[in-house]
């Protein structure tokens, strides 16, 4: 629907007329705006969640404050906290958001760089449509350059064995940005060694295996990986021993305690030894279902210096939790469902729903359980487990600011891991990356012909975004830091990525800076995409059912403009 600027001959302006007329005639207060007035209104948006997302970018970064209607307050520079936080009214801002959420759904990183470079390339590609370059174009080329972006992609990747010290300046890499350097360093190798603890060759790795339980003590380099279980609750019985080694471990989901009959019932006695009787039968019903586990404990541990551990998915009664602390057996009732799974995963045997048919290799092992408690709040250690294929990291901090901050974290630095894993590739960080592909698409522009060239030349410049923010952000000055990466790059044909200690150049490989494979390409194809489509959208028409109320714009907000 979108006329040329010179078009202004009567059968144009009439033709326009008939559109306007078409849609108002649908419906009265519908709001309309097209060609240059929609292109603008998106590459504002775009820009303008830009600016608020590049001071986030890299481990030099700084901090945004959230404060919610409640006064709650959130300080983070995770760019998927960010744009889920945060309330984006703007319907092209809210695309671009989603957009970038959905790219950390995906791979786990990239949200700040997709924003980036969604706004910087509306921002080049305008400066070409301003001057009368027709939309389509520009995409053309943006598409000719992408596939460019891709071999560059390609050429620059690292096809590696992924031992334990590369995978730490993986996670490293992914951490240092949204954590202090200490405890970045720290994390990586609790990442790191929780993957490999659950790692299978024959099983693809599964994230939900690591628990992350949270701690509010001490400090956050004190967070710890427990090769085992953390359960957020203890024993019952002040009698039960508060530390076991070499512990057979019975995970079972059966009730321990007295209960009522299922249905209305009434009981009536002749004498109050009948009475008596029954309830001591009631009472035996209970006692018979103990006994049988005190049985198995005493079959496995006696002799031994092993010790018993009982963790009950259902109740146990005061009764019952004297009858077994007296064996010295620690119990554990009503533990949570997520425990429960996770217990036979970490310790091995299997979960019971019946105390019939106890048998030795129903039950798991652990070398060390113990109790910890902290104020009111009591915590079970399961540890020293022989193959554990879940394990916890406990996250511990001094307040509930440090402890989300880290748990937002460790959801980065794990999906980091798990992706350099699984591509058996990683890529060279510190913008190493995008100034190799900007000199592949410019020597590429080369070989183009007519117009589209101007789109391939707008794609490359929107890429060198990602290194000039870094060293924007970095407190250096963006030519001067361009200038000398490029002219590095020139000289020695190798990826070469910004020091952000000096300013100077650096070869990522050499220093263990790396970005994972997927989120690159995941970035350039996501990008390129909804980059094109904003640009091709030459009408913007807001006519809801919100619209036809009295007295308010679109979509329930202000009229737009």
């Amino acid at each position: 629907l979108a006329l040329p600027l010179a078009d202004l001959s009567f059968e144009g302006v009439s033709r326009l007329g008939v559109v306007m007329a078409a849609v108002n005639r649908l419906n009265p207060k519908a709001e309309v705006a097209r060609a240059a007035q929609a292109l603008a209104v998106n590459t504002t948006a775009a820009r303008g969640l830009q600016e608020v997302m590049r001071t986030n970018l890299g481990p030099k970064g700084t901090m945004k404050m959230l404060v919610s209607g409640a006064g709650d307050i959130k300080i983070t520079k995770d760019g998927n906290v960010l744009l889920h936080e945060m309330q984006i009214q703007h319907p092209t801002a809210s695309l671009i958001a989603r957009v970038a959420t959905t790219q950390d759904d995906i791979t786990g990183d990239g949200t700040t760089s997709n924003v980036l470079l969604i706004g910087e390339m509306l921002k080049q590609a305008d400066t070409y449509v301003s001057e009368g370059l027709h939309p389509r174009i520009v995409t053309q080329g943006f598409e000719l350059a992408k596939a460019k972006a891709l071999e560059a992609l390609d050429d620059v990747k690292l096809t590696r064995e992924m031992d334990r010290e590369l995978l730490i300046n993986v996670a490293h890499s992914s951490l240092c940005t949204k954590l202090h350097s200490r405890l970045a360093k720290h994390m990586s190798e609790v990442v790191v060694d929780a993957l490999l603890a659950i790692k299978r060759d024959t099983k693809p790795l599964d994230l939900f295996m690591v628990e992350i339980m949270e701690m509010k003590h001490r400090t956050d380099t004190d967070t710890q990986l427990v090769k085992g279980l953390v359960m957020d609750h203890g024993a019952r019985h002040p009698n039960m021993p508060k530390q076991l080694k070499n512990a057979y471990v019975l995970t079972c989901n059966v009730s321990l305690e007295y209960e009522k009959t299922e249905v209305n019932s009434g009981m009536f006695y002749k004498t109050a030894e009948e009475r008596e009787k029954l309830v001591k039968a009631e009472r035996q019903f209970v006692d018979n279902r103990v006994q049988r586990i005190l049985d198995l404990k005493k079959k496995m541990c006696d002799g031994t210096d092993n010790t018993f551990l009982v963790v009950n998915q259902k109740g146990i009664d005061p009764v019952s939790l004297d009858m077994l602390a007296k064996e010295g057996i620690i119990a554990l009732r009503r533990a949570k469902r997520r425990n429960m799974e996770r217990l036979t995963l970490a310790c091995g045997g299997t979960a019971m729903n019946s105390v019939d048919d106890l048998t030795p290799d129903m039950l798991g092992w652990a070398g060390s359980v113990y109790e910890h408690v902290l104020g009111e709040e009591k915590y079970t250690f399961v540890e020293d487990v022989k193959d554990p294929e879940s394990v916890t990291i406990l996250i511990k901090g001094p307040n509930k600011h440090t402890i989300v901050q880290i748990k937002d974290a460790i959801h980065d630095g794990l999906r980091a891991v798990k992706n350099a894993i699984e591509d058996k590739a990683i890529v060279p960080g510190a913008g190493a990356f995008e100034i190799a592909a900007h000199a592949k698409i410019t020597e590429f522009m080369k070989s183009v012909k007519g117009r589209q060239r101007l789109g391939v030349q707008a794609y490359a410049d929107a890429l060198l975004i990602v290194p000039k923010v870094l060293a924007q952000n970095s407190g250096y000055d963006q030519q001067d830091v361009m200038v000398k990466l490029q002219e590095e790059y020139q000289d020695t044909k190798r990826p070469v990525g910004l020091d952000i200690a000096t300013g100077e150049a650096l070869f990522p490989e050499d220093a263990g800076i790396f970005d994972n494979y997927r989120v690159k390409k995941q970035l350039l194809h996501s990008c390129t995409t909804i980059a094109s489509n904003l640009l091709l959208v030459d009408e913007i028409v807001r006519a809801g059912m919100a619209s036809l109320k009295t007295g308010q714009g679109p979509m329930g907000g202000a009229p737009m403009m």
